[in-house]
């Protein structure tokens, strides 16, 4: 039976864990935003675009005879990736596509790239397999290095700049209006996207990191309220998640992205659940009648008594003044 300690001090595991731990703490930040500005999808298909550049990047390290022939993989991910963000901004304002047009070419077009480069390169599409939904054992050291470094550079922008990126997110007319660089903030989100995406393929997979990036805010709307605070609930459920994805394909022999989806899948349902459960208690409690108030009890009238000036006259008036 493998221990916590075994997986901690396995050359094997150490960096694999390494970058769930980051990926758990990115992928939300930047979820957060394409939440706010209703593009879920944009993860998608920067993961598609980040599949080109991997086969380019292995068709260069062809080239170049380098060993591994993928070493070359997770740079050739990230120029793509960047280039693919930036593109799609600029297609979007030049041309007036709506966004989930330039998401579709994005899709296709990244998709078909990476097949036919892979080939050229001398590899087959299976050599895509581990970009796609992820593998503990392609994770070396060098990638551990780059997903640091690129996730110091996703949580400085996010994070640092979480004024200026939430404004603008919020309603792009009133930032423009207001004098904000709206069109920098939005390549800006689309880079860090792209960013987020390059440093998970290898342990989540260029396919499944969107639903990292989405599912965790999803599922902490329904726990939280308030921008900030729904950032901070993701990080938490994406980094547990991401881990203990992980650990469970320790002892199971599954791909790791295919194991933590469905538990960020799970913790959104379970959120559902809460929140509805929450909502029908109050409902209930408005419902619910309330005590009666308390009735004070009804004052005597006091009747003078007939006659004049007489004793029982007299202690009536004395009573009553």
């Amino acid at each position: 039976m493998i221990s916590m300690l075994d997986i901690l001090t396995s050359d094997l595991l150490r960096y694999p864990l390494i970058i769930a731990v980051l990926i758990g703490l990115t992928a939300p930040v930047v979820g957060t935003y394409l939440v706010q500005k209703r593009l879920s999808l944009l993860g998608d298909g920067l993961g598609h675009v980040a599949l080109t550049g991997v086969a380019v990047g292995w068709l260069v390290g062809a080239w170049l005879s380098a060993t591994p022939a993928d070493l070359l993989a997770i740079p050739g991910a990230l120029a793509a990736s960047v280039i693919g963000a930036v593109l799609i901004e600029y297609v979007r304002e030049i041309s007036h596509t709506s966004r989930d047009v330039a998401l579709a070419i994005l899709f296709y077009g990244g998709i078909a790239g990476g097949v036919v480069i892979i080939q050229l390169a001398g590899g087959t599409s299976q050599n895509l397999m581990g970009y796609l939904f992820g593998s503990l054992s392609t994770v070396t050291r060098l990638d551990t290095v780059i997903a640091l470094v690129l996730a110091v550079v996703v949580l400085a922008i996010g994070v640092g700049l979480s004024g200026l990126l939430a404004a603008v997110t919020a309603d792009d007319e009133f930032a423009r209006a207001a004098g904000s660089l709206v069109r920098t903030v939005n390549v800006l989100i689309a880079v860090m996207a792209a960013l987020t995406v390059t440093l998970s393929m290898r342990i989540v997979g260029a396919l499944m990191v969107s639903a990292l990036m989405i599912v965790p805010v999803a599922a902490a709307q329904d726990l939280v309220v308030g921008f900030a605070r729904t950032m901070r609930t993701a990080m938490v459920i994406a980094v547990l998640c991401a881990v203990g994805g992980l650990v469970i394909t320790v002892y199971v022999d599954l791909p790791p992205g295919g194991v933590i989806v469905p538990l960020t899948i799970a913790v959104y349902v379970a959120a559902l659940v809460v929140r509805s459960l929450l909502a029908a208690r109050r409902a209930g409690r408005r419902a619910a009648p309330g005590p009666r108030p308390r009735t004070l009890p009804r004052r005597r009238r006091m009747v003078p008594p007939t006659g004049d000036g007489g004793p029982s006259h007299q202690r009536w008036r004395s009573r009553t003044r």
